[in-house]
């Protein structure tokens, strides 16, 4: 099912985000995990992309095996930075092979090595061109792509970045999920501002359960996400217990989505980490809600 379609049901939904792992020995302790994951039923589940593209195999077999064995609408990660025009086209066609009809996509990350080279003659340089690249197939997916609540790192302003952000939509993205945040008002924010920007398509808020003070530093340095005094308070205090933390992080998260499904969001999308057990708790939290 197109993850479009699915957006359009007026109840709460929630949806998962997994891994691919970086090695083939992993493979199948990852793959067990994403299974677990798959048992819930989310409303669909989504499968990264490594920097360059290292772990592209993994990420369709995950996606594929997820949706052929437990039925969940897969959503596929492709990024393009550092990639020809001919891998991508091959990628898409890997894609479209496993039946998948979502995908998100993505920039990606640069790798570290090819930090500070010059990108002036390289395929694709924004994801935009990706959008552009994926519709021109002719391929029926339905496209997502990424936004900032709280303004991309390369972004000079708020303002620049939301004029990229239609830029992607209208070359065809049917819809858009977040970067993690950790304050609901940013999003709220945020929202009134694309939407006076003209665009319309339905936003999906990433959230990030945060089970151990060591991803603290992990999510400021990865998306620079603003924590508020209140989630610090609760790091200060359970940090150094990690069962504690992990009860408080799951409890923080799942008071965030019950906000966002009170304020009219309909899908929310966790950021599980490859930890069932995480999604679970959370899922379990939201069980009425969700009518699970």
């Amino acid at each position: 099912m197109k993850i479009s379609e699915l957006l359009k049901q007026n109840t709460p939904l929630l949806s998962f985000e997994v891994f691919p792992p970086k090695y083939e020995t992993a493979f199948e302790s990852v793959k067990k995990a994403t299974e677990e994951i798959a048992e819930l039923r989310p409303s669909f589940m989504s499968v990264t992309y490594g920097a360059g593209g290292g772990t592209s195999k993994y990420t369709l077999d995950i996606a594929k095996n997820i949706k052929d064995r437990f039925g969940v609408p897969s959503l596929a990660h492709l990024t393009c930075v550092s990639s020809s025009k001919e891998t991508v086209k091959e990628r898409i066609k890997e894609i479209q092979a496993a039946g998948i009809e979502n995908v998100l996509a993505l920039r990606g990350d640069i790798p570290e090595e090819m930090q500070g080279m010059d990108r002036s003659n390289w395929d694709y340089n924004y994801a935009v061109e990706l959008v552009r690249e994926i519709k021109s197939t002719g391929i029926d997916f339905c496209i997502g792509g990424a936004c900032y609540p709280e303004v991309h790192p390369e972004s000079l302003n708020q303002k620049e970045d939301i004029l990229h952000l239609k830029q992607k939509v209208d070359a065809g993205c049917e819809f858009l999920t977040t970067q993690m945040f950790f304050d609901n008002n940013l999003l709220y924010n945020f929202l009134y501002k694309i939407r006076e920007a003209g665009i319309t398509v339905p936003i999906i808020p990433g959230i990030m359960p945060i089970t151990n003070a060591k991803q603290v530093e992990a999510a400021i340095n990865m998306s620079g996400s603003f924590m508020p005094q209140r989630f610090k308070s609760l790091v200060d205090k359970f940090g150094s217990n990690p069962d504690a933390m992990k009860q408080a992080g799951i409890a923080y998260a799942t008071d965030q989505i019950i906000d966002l499904y009170a304020n009219g969001i309909t899908n929310v999308h966790v950021y599980t980490m490859n930890k069932p057990d995480v999604a679970e708790k959370i899922q379990s939290n939201l069980s009425n809600i969700l009518g699970k």
